[in-house]
């Protein structure tokens, strides 16, 4: 799939009254300065104006996106503007009928990047639980992004991107003492296929190196410490190299994630989240990257929450959706290399 690298990113609201439309608005304001690629925002327009009163806009439909007009030579940030309307926004208070609004905007970016009107999408973070009473009932934005492109909730993967590491966790939100228990050898064949295939075509590694994290100490050592390795990682391991996805035999994770083994691969599939997270926050808390695997379309978000504490001070850092929307422009112009090739 060929993605135009001349349209623009959309970067969604998330939850307005988080740090989304704050760190928006400041890094449309030094966009130049940053060499910024084009973005405009789906998302309220008084959201925006909630924390940066002065920030010229260009307000239009999701329609008017469709048609073109979305303005990005002149000095205003075009909005998308959301169907539900918001009132009002107070940073740092939720309110539950904005959550509408959020889920507007996501469906609109989505819609957009599908059918070839921007180019990728970055979310900013939401509020999950504000969500769910108004019906949301995705586990989170990966499995939602995943329903609106025609996929199974499970078919969509995680991976966090920092400084020269690439981390999936085959479990994410489980329990630790459950995670035996949904770590099966489908799921691991699934997502490193899926890794092996969006490292290709997205990052355009024409081959894909990927290390594997034992579950346990030691990757079981022999059994001695866990079966998981033997009866589920290992099966895994050997039906992807069958399909010609190059894979290592579990390794101990407690020697995966320094610099020198960092050189050997381009990604780690992990086998839960902790395992996978904290190297990444580890490397650059402030900077981490969350990426969706097995999209059509490409997206990314910051690695953090709404921060509904920091909102609307002007302290909220902007390094991880800055991180982000380079990110996405990276993977944008290497899919088109990929597909040039």
């Amino acid at each position: 799939m060929s993605i135009s690298a001349k349209k623009p990113l959309a970067i969604t609201m998330g939850e307005p009254a988080g740090i989304g439309p704050e760190l928006i608005s400041r890094l449309w304001r030094a966009r130049e300065q940053l060499a910024l690629p084009p973005f405009v925002y789906a998302g309220s327009a008084i959201a925006l104006k909630a924390v940066d009163a002065d920030l010229p806009l260009n307000v239009i439909s999701e329609t008017d996106a469709v048609d073109g007009n979305l303005d990005l030579a002149g000095n205003r940030l075009t909005v998308i503007e959301t169907k539900t309307p918001i009132t009002t926004v107070v940073p740092g208070t939720i309110s539950p009928e904005n959550a509408q609004a959020v889920i507007d905007a996501i469906d609109s970016a989505t819609s957009l990047a599908l059918n070839g009107h921007i180019s990728g999408v970055v979310t900013a973070p939401i509020h999950k639980a504000a969500l769910y009473k108004v019906g949301f009932d995705a586990p989170g934005h990966t499995e939602y992004l995943a329903r609106l492109c025609g996929l199974e909730d499970n078919h969509s993967i995680m991976m966090l991107a920092a400084q020269n590491l690439r981390v999936v966790p085959v479990t994410v939100h489980v329990p630790l003492k459950d995670v035996h228990k949904h770590l099966t050898t489908e799921r691991i064949i699934h997502a490193g296929t899926v890794i092996n295939h969006d490292l290709r075509n997205r990052f355009n590694i024409a081959k894909p190196r990927i290390a594997v994290a034992g579950l346990n100490p030691h990757a079981g050592e022999s059994g001695m410490i866990g079966m998981e390795e033997a009866t589920h990682i290992a099966p895994a391991i050997w039906a992807l190299r069958d399909n010609g996805v190059n894979v290592t035999d579990p390794l101990p994770a407690d020697t995966l994630f320094h610099a020198d083994a960092r050189e050997n691969y381009d990604a780690v599939l992990c086998m839960y989240h902790d395992q996978a997270l904290i190297p990444v926050k580890t490397l650059d808390f402030w900077g981490g990257v969350n990426i969706t695997l097995g999209l059509p379309i490409i997206r990314t978000s910051p690695d953090h929450g709404t921060a509904l504490e920091l909102a609307g001070k002007g302290i909220a850092r902007l390094d991880s959706m800055l991180a982000a929307i380079r990110m996405t422009a990276d993977m944008i112009a290497k899919s088109n290399q990929r597909v040039e090739k």
